[in-house]
C-alpha cells in the first residue's frame, strides 16, 4: 500500500500523542482522591464500562505508538523532499511487487528539504530520508539518527542527479537562452527560497558556478548574484510550489531541476526548458535512519538503486547515478558540467553563502526584505 502523506503539525509536537495533549491524558488517568456516592448494581455496571473503555483508549494510544515508529516490519516511513513524489507514486508499488517488498506498507510525507530535515530532528519519524542537499541529512548524523557512514557506497549516498535548467513559456517568448538572459530588465525570474528549500540553493549555486565558468571572478559572479536576485519576482517555499506558481502565470523564468520540467512537459504543461551551457550536477542523497526497521530500509533504498528502481527515476526524468540503464542517453551533455565540489563543497559554501548572519546571499536576500528565517 501507499499512502502519500503531508504530515500536520500537530502530530510533530512532542507536548502531544496524536493530537491529544499530554495534559489531557494526564487528567485522564492520574489518581484523585475523591468522595464515591453509594453506587447502586446499574451506577456499578456503567463505571464498569466507563473504565473498560478507558483501558481500551490506553491501549489503543499504545498500540498507535508503536505503529507510528515504524518498527514493524511491513511498515516504513519514507520522509523526502517535495519534487520526487511523483516518481515515488510508481517505485513504491514497483517494489512492492518484488519478493523483498511484498506485504510492505510504505508512508512516504514530502516537503521542503530543509524544513523535512528538521522535522526528522526533532521528532518525526522516518526509516528512510531522501533530501535535495547532503548537508541535509548530514544534520540527522549530528543528531544521532543517520550513521556517518550512510554515504560510503558505491554512489556516495546518492539516488538520483540532474542539472539545473531554466523552464520557460511555451514559444521562448523572452528568446531566455542562457544564465545571463536572467538579469535583463523586464524578465521575472522564479526560484525557491534558499533557506527553505535545496533546490532553490543548487539554482543559486548554478548560476555563480556558470559566471566562474565564463571567466569572472568570485566577485563578479557575486554581482551577478546580486542582479539576479533583483529581477526575482516570487520564491516559494519548495521547487514544487515555485514550479506551479509559474504554471499559474507568475514570471517568464524558473530556474528549477531538469526532471521537473520533463515530468510536466509529459503531463502537457505550456512550458519549454533551457540547459544553459554551463551548470551544475545536482545530486540527491539517501539514507537509512537508526529510527525504525534499518533491515527493510535498506531493501527499500536498495531497490531504488538497482537498475530497475534507476529506469523508473529515468522515466520520471531523472539521470541515474548506475551505468546501463535504459534511456539515459537521452540526456544531453551540457557544455560545461560542473559539481557542488569545485566550488569548494557543501560546508564551505553553506558557510560562505547561506550562514545566518554573515552569508553573501543572505545578505543580498536580507537587504531585498526576504526572509531569512529556517
Amino acid at each position: 500500500m501507499y499512502q502519500s502523506l503531508m504530515i500536520p503539525p500537530y502530530l510533530r509536537n512532542p507536548d502531544r500523542i496524536y493530537g491529544i495533549s499530554l495534559d489531557l491524558l494526564i487528567s485522564m488517568f492520574s489518581m484523585k482522591k475523591v468522595v464515591m456516592p453509594t453506587r447502586t448494581p446499574a451506577i456499578a455496571r456503567s463505571r464498569a464500562v466507563a473504565v473498560s473503555l478507558l483501558t481500551l483508549l490506553a491501549a489503543a494510544l499504545g498500540l498507535s505508538a508503536c505503529g507510528s515508529s515504524s518498527s514493524s516490519s511491513k511498515n516504513l516511513a519514507l520522509v523526502a523532499y517535495s519534487t520526487p513524489q511523483g516518481a515515488y507514486e510508481k517505485l513504491v508499488p514497483a517494489f512492492q511487487a518484488t519478493s523483498e517488498g511484498k506485504g510492505v506498507t510504505v508512508s512516504p510525507s514530502f516537503g521542503p528539504s530543509g524544513e523535512q530535515s528538521r522535522a526528522v530532528a526533532n521528532g518525526l519519524q522516518a526509516d528512510v530520508v531522501n533530501f535535495s542537499l547532503e548537508p541535509d541529512v548530514e544534520k540527522l548524523v549530528k543528531a544521532g539518527l543517520v550513521a556517518p557512514s550512510w554515504n560510503q557506497n558505491a554512489t556516495h549516498g546518492f539516488v538520483t542527479n540532474s542539472v539545473a535548467v531554466i523552464i520557460v513559456r511555451k514559444g521562448n517568448p523572452k528568446h531566455i537562452t542562457g544564465w545571463n538572459d536572467l538579469i535583463k530588465p523586464g524578465v521575472g525570474v522564479l526560484t525557491p527560497n534558499p533557506f527553505t528549500s535545496g533546490s532553490a540553493r543548487w539554482n543559486i549555486m548554478a548560476a555563480y558556478g556558470a559566471q566562474l565558468k565564463e571567466g569572472k571572478t568570485p566577485a563578479q559572479a557575486l554581482e551577478y548574484l546580486t542582479r539576479l536576485f533583483h529581477n526575482v519576482v516570487s520564491q516559494d517555499s519548495s521547487a514544487r510550489n515555485a514550479l506551479q506558481t509559474f504554471l499559474a502565470g507568475k514570471g517568464d523564468a524558473l530556474i528549477d531541476y531538469e526532471n521537473e520540467a520533463i515530468s510536466d512537459q509529459k503531463k502537457g504543461s505550456p512550458i519549454e526548458y533551457v540547459i544553459p551551457s554551463a551548470t551544475i550536477l545536482i545530486q540527491n542523497p539517501i539514507a537509512v535512519t537508526k529510527q525504525g526497521n534499518t533491515a527493510q530500509a535498506q531493501r527499500f533504498v536498495d531497490y531504488l538503486l538497482s537498475p530497475a528502481g534507476q529506469t523508473i527515476w529515468v522515466e520520471k526524468g531523472y539521470r541515474p547515478v548506475i551505468s546501463g540503464v535504459p534511456g539515459a542517453d537521452k540526456f544531453p551533455t551540457p557544455t560545461s558540467l560542473f559539481t557542488i565540489e569545485s566550488l569548494g563543497g557543501w560546508k564551505a559554501v553553506t558557510k560562505q553563502f547561506f550562514a545566518p548572519e554573515t552569508g553573501t546571499v543572505t545578505k543580498i536576500e536580507q537587504s531585498l526584505g526576504v526572509s531569512t528565517a529556517k
